[in-house]
């Protein structure tokens, strides 16, 4: 389960974030996790809630931004026509070869935390 290797990361790169503002308490990490990324969402909460768990940022919530992959044709436009976790190779329209597009990301997008205070 590589989940848990990348939610170690995110709480790296979040930490380090929050650090560099003047550090205080993780509230909520944001990520965008594309179609095409290999990651199971539910798999990757579960791991984030392991690593913070028992740590400074317990409770820290994880918010995964999900972007799906669309497959496209260059005559047709968008094909909506695919069940879900199945890909195409060409347009059912037309015949031509189809492209992906997006669906790939993975990034961290925001980090919330609470300041220190003096």
């Amino acid at each position: 389960m590589h989940e848990v290797g990348l939610a170690a990361e995110i709480y790296r790169i979040a930490r380090d974030a929050a650090e560099a503002r003047g550090g205080g308490r993780l509230e909520a990490v944001t990520v965008v996790v594309g179609d095409l990324a290999a990651v199971e969402p539910d798999l990757l909460d579960f791991a984030w809630n392991a690593v913070i768990g028992g740590g400074p940022d317990e409770g820290a919530r994880l918010v995964v931004d999900w972007r799906p992959a669309r497959q496209r044709c260059a005559f047709c436009g968008d094909v909506a026509e695919r069940a879900a976790g199945s890909w195409l190779r060409l347009c059912p329209g037309c015949g031509e070869p189809l492209a992906v597009i997006g669906g790939d990301e993975l990034e961290v997008r925001t980090v919330e935390f609470l300041e220190k205070t003096a």
